[in-house]
């Protein structure tokens, strides 16, 4: 019986193998090293191949498909050369938030009295510019979006011209000449001219954007491709105690983004607090030189690392050829209801239609690649409709760094600046993060249950929806016991409510597993699920949702003040447990079919002609 694939399932476990002749050329040793012959048993011995596993010539076996149904699942080891990417995305992350919590203060509130840096020491309250709310409002929006929407640009640039190596290293460039302009706007010779130190910041932060946009949806598939380079398919361990696993890659990519993100929250934990405090006893441009300083870490890394890191080549016109195909499959199944076309969209036949041994001699002429690709395309495309309901999560989790940093303002603070209790969520993400990863995940997986992405994704959702529930709750006592009614924020009230603030914690916590289950874990699937000439564009779609909830939010900005703010609190609950049953319902079907998209051979097609180096031929 044949699947959504084309793969018979008598050659699943044929499917595990390396598949050694599709293996892209890369530069530097790595490719060399691991495309191994493997021992096919002959005709006389096909009938057995469900029986017998399949083995290289250096002994590695792999799994047959009644082991894949049966045998437990466990990590691989992660290669080194993933740790130092790891620590690069640290230093970048440490100088992103390191330097965009500060800009509120430097555009909002004026120069202290007495100060030339903006430093206001312990009791004031530290400014430069002071052009007012509207002001700083506008740019840091302005900046989460350009930062989301540049990755757009940056992923085209790798996969059709760059490569993933190049495009960061070039981006990382662009991100320090933006740090250096940054830096120049708050000199204190420039602070002294709020028109001209605005326009040079405002320059600095379209620069620093465009590098950001160039770095991040390359950095987490490269490192991810460390381990896929020399692991490609799943393959069988005798571990110590006689007991035979599956070393399955999704497992251990799975378990690299995890870290990943760790390292992330890391960087943006440890510059946030500290630029907060060299802002405030030091002044603004300290904390926009430290966060380059170690920037500069980055590219340093990289040039050490250039021969050892797995390196992908570009691949020329891949993405239109994708988008080629997708118009073609869409051919006769527009309608005028949108419902029907979504249907048609959904049909078993809709990429199957489209192969180019089904079209045979009736195939375009641009039609080069094989059914293979269609298949990974279909995955592709697949994982992008997963995105489109990313945006409602990013609704909730945006909460965070907006309103509930007010909201901690109006209860008891007990010598807590109410900007430093949103640090919980990534405090908790440190430390859950190898909870998940060594006791959460593995212990489903002896009790037999599959945990799949999907799964983890929806999970995610309901987990964003109660931490709005636990907010709205305590939005809800806070004008029932405050003194102030249901007016805390303003300016007249002096009591705050009688609510420690440290309440706060549950929907942090909330907020901080519904990450782990959901943003990890599409970044996990952005990259297992593209094809691998399309993985930084599909990365780039899922950061896309980012600045597509961020237009959202202009929607609920009516909501966010008193005495609205447990509607707001209760609306985005509701839409986000709304989007957790639509999302979970729209998918489940795709759920099933999780092993079998991951063992999709890869497609011989590359784009244009590669040479073994990695150029163009």
């Amino acid at each position: 019986m044949s699947g959504a694939y084309g793969l018979d399932l008598a050659e699943v476990s044929k499917s595990n193998a390396p598949q050694v002749l599709d293996v892209p050329a890369a530069p530097g040793p790595i490719n060399e090293k691991n495309e191994k012959a493997l021992y096919v048993p002959d005709d006389s011995s096909q009938s057995q191949s469900r029986k017998e596993s399949l083995t290289d010539l250096d002994g590695k076996e792999y799994p047959t498909a009644e082991e894949v149904d049966t045998l437990r699942r466990v990590c691989g080891t992660i290669p080194w050369s993933a740790y130092t990417i790891a620590f690069i995305e640290l230093c970048e992350r440490f100088s992103y938030y390191g330097t965009t919590i500060v800009f509120v203060n430097f555009i909002q509130r004026p120069l202290p009295e007495g100060s030339t840096t903006g430093a206001s020491g312990t009791n004031g309250q530290s400014g430069a510019l002071g052009l007012g709310q509207r002001a700083s409002t506008g740019l840091s929006t302005f900046n989460s979006m350009w930062a989301y929407f540049m990755p757009l640009v940056g992923a085209y640039m790798a996969d059709q011209y760059w490569g993933r190596y190049k495009t960061i290293q070039i981006s990382i460039f662009i991100a320090i000449l933006g740090h250096i302009i940054l830096i120049i706007a708050t000199l204190p010779p420039v602070i002294a001219h709020p028109d001209g130190a605005i326009g040079c910041f405002s320059v600095g932060l379209i620069i620093f954007g465009i590098g950001t946009g160039g770095f991040k949806p390359n950095i987490s598939p490269l490192i991810a491709e460390q381990y896929e380079s020399k692991h490609p398919k799943q393959y069988v361990r005798v571990k110590k105690s006689g007991e035979r696993v599956i070393v399955d890659p999704t497992m251990t990519i799975s378990r690299i983004y995890m870290y990943f993100y760790l390292m992330i929250n890391v960087g943006a934990l440890a510059g946030q607090i500290g630029m907060v405090y060299a802002e405030k006893y030091v002044g603004f441009w300290l904390s926009f030189v430290l966060p380059t300083c170690l920037f500069l870490c980055c590219p340093t890394i990289m040039f050490l690392m250039r021969n050892k890191y797995a390196r992908r080549p570009p691949t020329g016109s891949v993405l239109t050829k994708a988008l080629k195909l997708w118009t073609f499959a869409m051919k006769g199944r527009w309608s005028p209801n949108p419902a029907k076309t979504i249907k048609n969209m959904r049909s078993d036949d809709f990429w199957e239609s489209v192969k180019p041994s089904r079209l045979g001699s009736a195939k375009p002429v641009w039609m080069t690649f094989d059914d293979v690709w269609v298949d990974e395309v279909r995955r592709g495309f697949k994982a992008c409709t997963v995105f489109l309901w990313i945006p409602i999560y990013w609704l909730a989790y945006n909460q965070m760094t907006t309103n509930l940093i007010s909201q901690a303002a109006t209860m008891e603070l007990h010598g807590a600046p109410n900007d430093l209790i949103n640090n919980i969520d990534p405090i908790a993400l440190v430390i859950f993060i190898p909870i998940c990863d060594l006791f959460l995940y593995p212990g489903l997986e002896r009790a037999g249950i599959r945990f799949t992405p999907l799964k983890k994704i929806a999970w995610g959702f309901g987990l964003a929806a109660a931490s709005m529930i636990a907010s709205a709750v305590t939005q809800h006592y806070i004008y029932k016991l405050g003194a102030c009614g249901d007016h805390p924020s303003s300016e007249d009230c002096k009591s705050p409510a009688p609510i420690n603030v440290w309440v706060q914690t549950i929907p942090y916590l909330l907020i901080a597993f519904s990450e782990i289950f959901t943003s990890i874990t599409a970044l996990e699937y952005a990259f297992t699920k593209a094809p691998k000439n399309l993985r930084s564009v599909v990365t780039s779609i899922f950061l896309f949702m980012s600045a597509i909830s961020y237009a959202i939010g202009e929607a609920f900005v009516g909501l966010s003040e008193d005495p609205l703010l447990t509607w707001n609190y209760t609306t985005i609950a509701c839409l986000t447990a709304v989007a957790c049953a639509g999302f979970w319902t729209a998918h489940r079907k795709l759920d099933k079919e999780e092993d079998k998209m991951n063992k999709v051979p890869e497609s011989s097609f590359k784009g244009r002609q590669m040479s073994h180096g990695g150029s163009a031929a």
